[in-house]
């Protein structure tokens, strides 16, 4: 599998994706890793030792997080996020990362490789890392949805999740909502649950309340993008203040730091798990080929779990989506 890194996306490019994707490469010996941007500022962030599997490919700039992506990706088409795109067009990578601006990546993705057939919509698919992680999508591609984009989301999470989770059993989706009952939620969620109810490519669960999904009950999480982002950024900020008042509650006095002390690796521990660099990106499902936004202060650690992620999917990720797609449209056609 040959992957395509934007070198010059994120609040600490270059050197952070850089150093990540050196260490991803180095794992990863079966596969190709393609540093994309200005190759003097690259090759001088990745040293003297490059392993074997490393290419570098020239690319002029980036765009930055004030720009208008789609009017940077017209007049500059030389940027490193539309030349890692492009690789993938031209056939020469099948995969690409970047961890700069998501609307610049998704601009890139779909302007440079287009959506998959019988798929309207893209959708950012977001691990959740919760005791059993659990796959959420959309976390903030395609804000306005309909019912179809719904079942489309859960058709895309369950052929990902069923390669990237290694769950053993169909992946169980669940449609966020204000209640359990079907007759819960406004037109798009009772229209959506309709369609996933009546569709046998899924394993369809039922309604899922906001206070549930982090108990197991789903593999597969579908929502439009408004409220996957904000249950994606709650989720993160809630976990943060959490652990930021059990630090608190150790430290106030000289007993509770001798107790800190004694369960300090435990902690250790939750904290490890709840941090995003652990998967290090989201995947946007939809586009023909892989690619993978990354948190925009992504570190070398993110950027490295990122990129085993992405070889973790498979070269033919693009193509089983596409495939379990055309089959909805066919069984409709008939």
């Amino acid at each position: 599998m040959r992957i395509a890194v934007d070198a010059l996306g994120g609040d600490n490019a270059p050197g952070a994706v850089v150093s990540g994707a050196l260490g991803a490469a180095r794992r990863l010996a079966g596969d190709e890793v393609v540093l994309v941007g200005d190759r003097e500022v690259v090759e001088r962030s990745a040293g003297g030792e490059v392993p074997e599997n490393v290419s570098f490919q020239e690319a002029r700039g980036r765009i930055e997080m004030h720009e208008d992506p789609a009017a940077v990706l017209r007049s500059r088409p030389g940027t490193s996020v539309a030349v890692a795109a492009g690789l993938i067009k031209a056939g020469e990578a099948d995969a690409f990362f970047s961890a700069g601006s998501t609307g610049a990546t998704v601009g890139a993705a779909l302007l440079g490789l287009g959506r998959l057939e019988n798929c309207r919509r893209p959708a950012i698919a977001t691990m959740l890392p919760f005791h059993s992680p659990v796959l959420l999508l959309d976390a903030g591609a395609t804000v306005s949805c309909r019912p179809r984009d719904l079942l489309n989301f859960a058709i895309l999470g369950s052929v990902f999740a069923e390669r990237y989770l290694n769950l053993g059993h169909r992946p169980r989706v669940a449609l966020i909502n204000v209640g359990e009952e079907p007759g819960k939620g406004n037109e798009l969620a009772k229209e959506a649950y309709r369609l996933m109810e009546s569709h046998e490519g899924i394993e369809f669960t039922g309604n899922i309340e906001g206070r549930e999904i982090g108990r197991g009950v789903a593999d597969v999480l579908v929502t439009d993008g408004f409220t996957g982002n904000i249950v994606l950024k709650t989720a993160e900020g809630v976990s943060k203040e959490i652990l930021g008042m059990v630090r608190s509650a150790l430290t106030g006095s000289t007993l509770t730091k001798l107790a800190a002390g004694i369960l300090r690796p435990r902690f250790r521990g939750v904290r490890e798990q709840v941090d995003p660099e652990n998967y290090g990106g989201s995947f946007l499902l939809g586009v023909k080929g892989s690619v993978v936004i990354g948190h925009g202060n992504s570190e070398a650690r993110g950027v490295e779990n990122a990129l085993l992620g992405i070889s973790r999917a498979g070269a033919g990720l693009a193509g089983d989506l596409e495939a379990a797609l055309s089959k909805l449209a066919s069984e409709e056609a008939t």
